[in-house]
């Protein structure tokens, strides 16, 4: 049971891709007070938490809405962690403190940072494969604590930032990023190689 827990956290925690999030949040707030930073770093934190819950909890319904099925979701899932992953590698440019948004930090911390930089397409198909995966109320238990924890992880890289960034530099978190964009990849790898395998071998329907 812990090495299955420790397991899930790690793919939550990789999926959530920490350090560009970290870097983000670093250079849309690099104007921000130390004070200021951290309390937007505890809604960005909390946002995050919401959004994570409800697709986790609910996401299961667009299943049977839409007639998806779970294989047909994992290779698409897996198809936009790829590109996630590709983007992590490569290199995207940092986002820029956005100026309407500067009076208000809750904005800031909502939209953009929690939805779509933490939470976007990826993490959203890889929260609804698992819900849709765990079958037993342990099971279930044992994924929502992971990503509780996962989040909380979170939460406290964005509250030290600061630090981090003196500490490793600019540099050091680029070279983060792409480390957990491997990590990312190869999550994405799973999962459009075992939908399609499903899929090849069960019947359509």
């Amino acid at each position: 049971m812990f090495t299955s827990f420790i397991h899930a956290y790690l793919k939550i925690f990789f999926v959530l891709t920490p350090f560009f999030v970290t870097s983000t949040f670093v250079a849309m707030t690099s104007e921000y007070s130390e004070r200021k930073r951290k309390k937007t770093a505890h809604r960005v934190a909390i946002a995050v938490l919401i959004s994570s819950f409800t697709i986790y909890l609910f996401g299961h319904y667009i299943f049977s809405m839409f007639g998806i099925t779970l294989d047909a979701f994992r290779i698409g899932a897996g198809a936009l962690l790829f590109l996630s992953a590709l983007q992590l590698v490569e290199g995207s440019p940092r986002k820029q403190k956005q100026p309407e948004l500067e009076d208000d930090d809750q904005d800031i911390a909502v939209v953009p940072l929690a939805i779509p930089i933490t939470v976007g397409p990826g993490v959203i198909g890889m929260l609804m494969v698992m819900a849709a995966e765990m079958k037993t109320t342990p099971d279930r238990l044992l994924i929502s604590g992971a990503l509780l924890c996962a989040v909380a992880t979170l939460g406290v890289l964005l509250h030290v930032s600061g630090s981090i960034e003196r500490v490793i530099g600019t540099k050091g978190l680029t070279i983060m990023t792409k480390l957990t964009g491997l990590f990312v990849s190869a999550i994405a790898a799973q999962l459009i190689f075992s939908g399609l395998r499903n899929f090849l071998i069960l019947p359509a329907g």
